[in-house]
């Protein structure tokens, strides 16, 4: 069976010339950064250069870049280390952050950080003046560049400015954002962004963090001396050159990739509201990731129509991969106005540069067909 593959929010595959730059770390190279002979300093040298290349593809400075394991290190390492860091007593956060975000929220709320939930409106779409309403001196901001779940691209620059304005800190988790928008950190005012080398073809278990020069941040993993003392642990230089190049080859067919995915998947949901009943788009069609669609099924187990899709040969997935196998309805669709009922009949379809046009009418064909007979039963 040919499987077409519509998860790309949650992974992506590795590229090719990506795992090329990798393999002398992971063979000859294969030093511990820290160690002085010269094995290691073949070892901290490609760290370097793995680390002059993202600084230079974000708009950063070479000391402004810390390898992490990922984007959920990012975001409890931002929320963790900022408020101890800068010695702030107050989170401002939207209600439709990753999970890695809210729940490390709720433990700082229990262990009495003052946490206030900002809220979207029906598309997902956070007011930077409803969100500033919120913010003094004393608070750390936390607004995610683009949803994981409906794809909606956030104000940051303008959350930037006016929390900028009372004195206040603001991290970005850019996760989704990176392998589709031109993220540069200081053209977006924050002070942390973090991000993940996995969902733009880079390996998995590595990620990043920008954090400006100046910015006090604590600690997050005890430990030796790598990443300045901040982040513990033996350094994983080939995945950090993995994710510099997955950047850099992103960034080079950057618009042409966004604007082919784009072109998918609109005519990926034309197809799938003309032809399937009752079927409808979460969220705003126009301000959002080139890569995704949201659809809303009335009346169907989102489970049983993914079960479907899946032994008829389609990937696509429920929301959040991080949330697979939760029985709660998902936090962001009830956000927007969405009933549980509406959340549970939701499928999230995110489409990459490797899908053909020819796979989207298959997918459209076995998805109409996968609903009509669960709708029959």
């Amino acid at each position: 069976m040919n499987r077409l593959y519509f998860d790309h929010a949650s992974t992506t595959k590795l590229d090719a010339r990506v795992l090329k730059q990798m393999m002398p770390y992971l063979e000859n190279n294969y030093g511990n950064a820290n160690s002085t002979h010269f094995f290691g300093r073949q070892a901290v040298k490609g760290l370097d250069e793995a680390r002059e290349l993202v600084a230079s593809l974000i708009g950063a400075k070479f000391g402004e870049v810390y390898f992490t394991s990922g984007g959920t290190e990012c975001d409890n390492w931002a929320l963790c280390g900022l408020l101890k860091g800068e010695n702030k007593g107050r989170l401002v956060i939207s209600s439709i952050e990753h999970s890695a975000m809210l729940n490390t929220a709720k433990s700082l709320e229990n262990n009495g950080t003052q946490v206030f939930y900002v809220k979207p409106d029906k598309n997902g779409f956070i007011n930077a003046f409803d969100f500033n309403e919120k913010v003094d001196k004393n608070t750390v901001c936390a607004l995610m560049l683009a949803n994981n779940e409906i794809g909606t691209i956030q104000p940051v620059r303008e959350v930037a400015l006016l929390a900028k304005q009372k004195g206040a800190i603001i991290y970005s988790d850019a996760v989704q954002a990176m392998p589709a928008l031109n993220v540069n950190a200081y053209d977006l005012g924050v002070d942390m962004l973090g991000f993940s080398a996995h969902k733009f073809n880079g390996p998995k278990g590595v990620g990043c963090a920008f954090i400006k020069n100046g910015v006090k941040i604590a600690p997050y993993i005890s430990g030796g001396h790598q990443e300045r003392s901040l982040r513990g642990g033996t350094s994983n230089v080939a995945g950090a050159i993995g994710l510099a190049y997955a950047l850099k080859y992103t960034r080079e067919s950057l618009e042409k990739d966004a604007n082919y995915v784009a072109d998918l998947r609109n005519d990926f949901i034309d197809k799938v509201l003309s032809q399937i009943p009752n079927a409808r788009l979460n969220g705003s069609k126009d301000n959002r990731l080139p890569n995704n669609a949201n659809i809303m099924f009335e009346g169907i187990n989102g489970d049983a129509l993914l079960y479907q899709l899946d032994i008829n040969g389609v990937s696509a997935s429920l929301g959040a991969a991080c949330s697979a196998g939760s029985i709660e309805p998902s936090h962001v669709l009830k956000e927007i106005g969405l009933t549980d009922s509406q959340a549970f009949s939701s499928l999230r379809f995110t489409f990459g540069k490797d899908n053909t046009q020819s796979e989207i009418d298959f997918a459209v064909t076995i998805l109409k067909d996968c609903v009509l007979k669960l709708r029959n039963k």
